[in-house]
């Protein structure tokens, strides 16, 4: 099946007061991939990741400028000139460590699904069943979803940060060093969902584990000098 583009990035530049992260980026993400972001800490990768979902627009002194266009039908939207509640239903992010609401889990799932006017209880509850489903926590949590969701082990507690982000259906999902909090196994486990996701969604993760990158990413970009060189191999 022919790639699509789901992702066009131009120009992109990007600093927080006189101090530039990203300068003139062009790169363009394929539709249902996996993109590895990698390099050194601290050279801007994960401040790209909230160029692409706005995120960066909370923080003082922080400016971009490009443009960022995102597939959505058929037909790029210059992220900008959407409507912020848009966007992030469209490109959901999980963070390097998991950060679960100080709330039951149900709520915690639920809480986006508010956020976005979904108020029928029967549509909640199976919108909620179905994304932990996904993010295979469902059998271990559905006797548990009345219980504070900060009680849930690392591994679950990311799990479900997935399953809210996976809950309104994004198309794109950026990901931050999602297991770098984890041990072994519960690291393993969010790398297999991340492998089935993407049939559902394109994906870009930061990550500076090489071992994990090569296991599941389907390119690699190394930010190197401000800019993405692609790494071959």
């Amino acid at each position: 099946m022919e790639e699509t583009l789901k992702i066009r990035i131009e120009n992109l530049s990007f600093a927080y007061g006189r101090r530039r992260v990203l300068d003139g980026v062009t790169a363009e993400f394929q539709a249902n991939t996996i993109t590895a972001i990698t390099g050194p800490s601290g050279q801007g990768k994960s401040s790209f990741l909230t160029v692409i979902n706005r995120l960066w627009e909370s923080i003082p002194g922080a400016r971009a400028t490009g443009q960022v266009s995102i597939n959505m039908g058929g037909v790029f939207k210059e992220i900008n000139e959407l409507p912020l509640s848009r966007l992030r239903r469209n490109v959901g992010m999980v963070f390097q460590t998991p950060n679960p609401f100080a709330m039951s889990v149900f709520r915690n799932m639920a809480f986006p699904l508010k956020l976005a006017g979904t108020a029928d209880k029967k549509t909640v509850e199976g919108r909620v069943e179905q994304a932990l489903r996904r993010a295979h926590l469902w059998e271990e949590v559905k006797d548990r979803l009345n219980e504070d969701a900060r009680n849930l082990s690392g591994g679950q507690q990311q799990r479900l940060c997935v399953a809210r982000a996976l809950i309104l259906e994004p198309e794109v999902l950026l990901l931050d060093e999602p297991t770098s909090s984890l041990d072994a196994k519960a690291a393993a486990g969010i790398e297999d969902l991340i492998l089935e996701l993407k049939t559902q969604c394109s994906l870009i993760m930061v990550s500076h584990y090489m071992e994990q990158v090569g296991r599941i990413a389907d390119r690699v970009l190394a930010l190197e000098d401000m800019r993405f060189v692609e790494k071959i191999g």
